[in-house]
């Protein structure tokens, strides 16, 4: 029996779309190519991601990689993107709903320091029982450790836990180490979908 709900948040609760930000920061052409690629996919964001690099570490080294006339651009968009939040439609109402059926809520992050400056702007963060944010533990998602840290400090069982997020490998790493998984693709109300056929007690919404 499910007892424990243990989400993601980027693309899960909240949106990270690289191209919104870069549209709000109003880059075109070239320079969007290069920030989309020296900032968004840089081996510097996954460093922050694993603790490795904090945002002011990890902004000055893209600015190498970048003209000086695109460095105010770099921190921005490093330490900025969540200005404002924009919270998925319907998932503050679900994970209210599950904390009010009596579920534990989770969360497993793959995310920099600067989560918790944040975290609490997103709504139905209050309904989180605990959090485990990949830069404090120097574990990101994928890696079986993160979810078998993340059972430790939770003080669950797997077999009474479900994982939501994103990313097909990310679902496969928790469903690896004995938790069940869903794929969320956007849309909360697939997602009540999916949590009742695992016998959840959610409305359809």
């Amino acid at each position: 029996m499910i007892k424990n709900i243990v989400f993601d948040m980027g693309n899960v609760l909240i949106k990270f779309d690289r191209n919104a930000f870069l549209d709000k920061i109003g880059v075109t052409g070239e320079d969007r190519e290069l920030l989309m690629r020296e900032v968004y996919l840089s081996i510097e964001w996954s460093m922050m991601d694993r603790g490795s690099l904090t945002e002011e570490e990890a902004a000055e080294r893209m600015c190498r990689n970048v003209p000086e006339r695109l460095h105010d651009t770099v921190r921005a968009l490093t330490s900025e993107w969540d200005r404002p939040i924009m919270p998925i439609d319907g998932m503050a109402e679900l994970v209210r709903e599950l904390k009010e059926n009596g579920y534990r809520i989770l969360l497993v992050s793959n995310a920099s320091y600067r989560q918790h400056e944040y975290w609490d702007k997103i709504p139905g963060s209050e309904c989180f029982e605990d959090t485990l944010i990949s830069a404090d533990v120097k574990l990101v998602k994928p890696q079986p450790e993160i979810y078998l840290h993340a059972a430790y400090k939770f003080g669950i069982r797997p077999e009474e836990s479900v994982f939501i997020d994103d990313s097909g490998p990310n679902v496969e790493g928790a469903v690896y180490c004995g938790w069940s998984g869903i794929m969320f693709h956007g849309d909360a109300f697939e997602l009540r979908r999916k949590l009742r056929s695992l016998g959840v007690d959610i409305s359809a919404g």
